[in-house]
């Protein structure tokens, strides 16, 4: 088609940049126990190694999307971003899903996708487990 625009590249890709690396420049020594922490939870619920997107998100997994608009690519099902505020954690199928479960998870805050916290001992464990194992489920079978 004359005239017509490539479709950008999503700013966040994933990188071959250092997990350990990243993380050994995380400052607070407690943000980066719980990092260890998301790790692990993280790689057993999705069976994959985390892997760095972009400069600063720790992701899990890969998927395709292509919306109706055209735009597509690829994704983490799911990860988290050690902030200085905020432990930000992704669940890509969107918070507003699963209500009931964030009303047994502890202090948290939402946007559409992410979840802060502003520490893993604030929430429940087996709650957040929960919620990213059914996050990750939704994902990988709707696309």
């Amino acid at each position: 088609m004359a005239g017509a625009r490539p479709m950008a590249e999503p700013k966040t890709q994933r990188t071959r940049a250092s997990v350990a690396e990243f993380l050994s420049r995380t400052p607070d020594p407690a943000r980066r126990r719980e990092c260890r922490s998301l790790i692990k939870m993280m790689r057993a619920v999705t069976g994959a190694p985390p892997r760095m997107w972009g400069p600063s998100i720790v992701g899990f997994g890969r998927y395709h999307y292509r919306y109706q608009s055209g735009r597509e690519g690829d994704w983490f099902l799911t990860g988290f971003s050690p902030r200085k505020r905020d432990l930000t954690i992704y669940i890509m199928a969107g918070l507003a899903r699963y209500r009931p479960l964030l009303r047994k998870l502890g202090p948290h805050k939402t946007g559409s996708s992410c979840l802060y916290l502003k520490s893993l001992s604030d929430v429940d464990p087996r709650v957040l487990k929960r919620l990213v194992r059914e996050s990750v489920r939704h994902v990988a079978r709707t696309h």
